[in-house]
């Protein structure tokens, strides 16, 4: 594996350190340390961590450790003062805070790419679908029907996911097998994935399995169980297509980063690194954005017409600006609307990138010129979950909270596991706080903050709705949690990445961010 960090390049394999293309000397640990440090760049390394990677686990001195951290520091023309891309965090360890990225490979490069044709890289690209008709099991001549209405209904649907090639139903359902052979059909569909599913009735009760398997490896992935009445078909049926969506916006994306993983970085395709990127893009978190924008950078390079990646770069551009990653957000919220602007340039269908153009808008303090294409995005794909998330963001924060409530139950339901659960959870807690129903605001803020990964702001949400109910004790608590990811936030800060319309509203919340200690400069 080979990364690069201006003006570096640390080849792991070679057990090479280059500096512009130029071999550096460097002491066998300070290469270890190094090496362990960039691959773990996410983290900080413990003290532990090093002594087992280095020293095998030997017992050695603090002196010996410092050695090695200050060498490592030296070559690369850092020390102890700077700590440029080495830093100390005093009682936990050490971490990399310079950004490297996995270097593009040599012949990703070249002007132009020659066709692959080895069997890992014909299986690289746009992953790709075919969905099967359903099995039947229990006949009841009035739903038999219901084994094919739901394939077709998801070929439907998904076919506007744009970052997903679906097989025609022509194709696939000329697979009418029981046990349909999954080699087969990657050998002769050239699909990556596929969906089966079984169809049992019995009397007045319908069950229907689902299954998402990888074709390449046969490897089951995803699989759910749905049951209800055959009176009330139409609602499973509902129920089903909705679910698969979710699941396949959540899976997919998954394995195809772990596949992309296991690759040679010189066999990495666009989409395999663009699936990389997307594991680091939810983090929220200013290493996690950077190293995401770097994979969707070289995404774009390498496919100059991949309009998905646009629509990534405008996301992590919008994190940089929103998330206050930088002194001076002026170029990434130029960049968040230029990218956005680019991936609808390039496919205007696609429904992730309308969504983000829609949301570069907020910016730049104003969420309803978003609006068209925050609408669009969900009249593109009816199933898009972070269409209705944004719809409803943008109603809370043009004060509509009976419309944001409709809109974010909506996101949910669409997407219970959604990356973004933690923002639509806090939203409905600042809609519930905008109808004055100060308990349901307390309960959805307090089940957003305490979500996964979920960021700065959403504590300070928290601490200002239990601050305006009453509950000073939860207040302080939430107003800690903010301070320790990020101390220097501040109310400005706060309306700069909420811009409420509603004076009577702000002046509420600013009230009562700066009871809970956030700086009202």
């Amino acid at each position: 594996m080979r990364y690069e960090f201006e003006p570096f390049t640390l080849d792991i394999d070679r057990g090479l350190l280059l500096k512009s293309g130029e071999d550096l000397a460097i002491e066998p640990r300070a290469l270890e340390l190094l090496s362990l440090l960039v691959v773990n760049q996410d983290r900080v390394v413990n003290k532990d961590e090093i002594v087992e990677k280095i020293w095998g686990g030997r017992i050695v001195s603090e002196a010996a450790i410092s050695t090695v951290i200050k060498t490592t520091r030296k070559v690369l023309g850092d020390d102890g003062v700077t700590q440029k891309y080495i830093r100390t965090l005093r009682g936990r360890g050490v971490r990399f805070v310079g950004i490297a990225h996995v270097a593009l490979p040599a012949q990703a490069k070249a002007s132009e790419a020659q066709m692959p044709t080895d069997d890992t890289m014909a299986d690289s690209g746009r992953p790709s679908i075919a969905i099967l008709p359903f099995r039947m099991v229990g006949y009841s001549e009035a739903y038999s029907a219901i084994a094919d209405a739901i394939p077709t209904e998801l070929i439907s649907c998904l076919s506007r996911l744009r970052w997903l090639t679906v097989i025609s139903r022509g194709s696939t359902f000329r697979f009418r097998h029981d046990d349909p052979d999954l080699s087969a059909i990657h050998a002769i569909l050239g699909a990556h994935y596929c969906l089966t599913g079984l169809v049992e009735i019995y009397g007045a009760v319908i069950a229907v399995s689902v299954e998402l398997s990888d074709t390449r490896t046969q490897a089951v992935i995803w699989s759910e169980r749905f049951s209800g009445t055959v009176s009330d078909v139409n609602k499973t049926r509902n129920e089903i297509v909705t679910h698969v969506i979710s699941a396949l916006e959540l899976h997919v994306p998954l394995n195809e980063a772990k596949r992309a993983r296991l690759r040679p970085p010189e066999n990495l395709d666009a989409w395999g690194i663009y699936h990389l990127g997307l594991q680091h893009m939810y983090r929220f978190n200013k290493t996690d954005n950077q190293i995401a924008a770097g994979h969707f950078e070289c995404a774009t390079q390498l496919e100059p017409g991949f309009a998905r990646a646009y629509a990534a770069r405008s996301f992590t551009s919008f994190q940089t600006a929103f998330l206050r990653y930088t002194t001076d957000t002026t170029q990434d919220v130029s960049d968040a609307r230029r990218f956005a602007e680019k991936c609808v340039e390039i496919d205007p269908v696609d429904p992730f990138g309308n969504f983000t153009l829609g949301r570069a808008h907020w910016l730049r303090g104003d969420p309803e010129a978003g609006m068209p294409w925050i609408d669009r995005s969900v009249e593109l794909s009816p199933n898009f979950a972070q269409g209705f998330y944004a719809h409803g963001w943008a109603d809370v924060m043009a004060g509509r909270g009976t419309e944001a409530l409709a809109q974010l139950e909506k996101a949910i339901a669409l997407s219970p596991l959604d990356p973004l659960l933690y923002a639509m959870q806090c939203a409905r807690g600042l809609a519930y706080l905008q109808l004055e129903d100060y308990d349901n605001a307390f309960l959805w803020a307090e089940k957003g903050a305490r979500a996964p990964g979920a960021h700065f702001l959403i504590r300070a949400i928290a601490a200002m709705i239990c601050k305006i109910r009453g509950d000073d004790e939860k207040a302080q608590y939430w107003a800690k949690a903010m301070r320790e990811r990020r101390p220097d936030t501040s109310v400005a800060m706060f309306f700069n990445a909420f811009p409420f319309e509603n004076t009577e509203i702000r002046a509420l919340m600013a009230s009562a961010l700066v009871s809970v200690g956030l700086k009202n400069d």
